[in-house]
């Protein structure tokens, strides 16, 4: 190939690749609404489903409470998350609500409700475990937390 063409086709090249419209900036997507103090209403309850349900106390200002529904071994490690939920604490009373699958429910097997508040990333309290004996529609009642060893 001859020089004169390479060199024209080079520019050509150039001059297409400069054209083309700038990149439009990226949006930044919201994936999540931001947590409030009020707990999130999840609508009437599906027949498929069961739910978990109570009041937490004892939980600071701004602390963040993590409560999970989790098969446990016989050792009690956790083996499964059946259902979690985040909570912000406002030194109320937080009701919570924990809705599950009752057929992901493991016959012969251990499932507790657990719980633990945190705050600035330390963990200071911790919701002493529940067991959950029957995969139906509960309210477990006033939990309190405790402090954290």
């Amino acid at each position: 190939m001859p020089l004169r063409t390479l060199v024209l086709l080079c520019l050509a090249s150039l001059l297409v690749a400069c054209s083309s419209e700038p990149p439009k900036p990226v949006q930044p997507q919201v994936l999540a609404e931001p947590e409030t103090d009020a707990p999130k209403d999840l609508g009437p309850l599906p027949a498929y489903q069961r739910e978990i349900s109570g009041v937490l106390t004892g939980v600071p200002a701004g602390a963040e409470v993590e409560l999970a529904m989790l098969i446990v071994d016989d050792r009690g490690r956790p083996q499964g998350l059946m259902a979690s939920s985040k909570i912000t604490g406002n030194n109320q009373a937080l009701p919570f609500k924990l809705r599950f699958n009752p057929q992901a429910f493991p016959a012969g097997a251990r499932v507790e409700l657990r719980g633990r508040a945190s705050q600035s990333g330390q963990l200071i309290l911790h919701l002493p475990s529940r067991i959950i004996s029957q995969p139906s529609t509960q309210a477990m009642g006033t939990l309190a937390f405790v402090k954290a060893p």
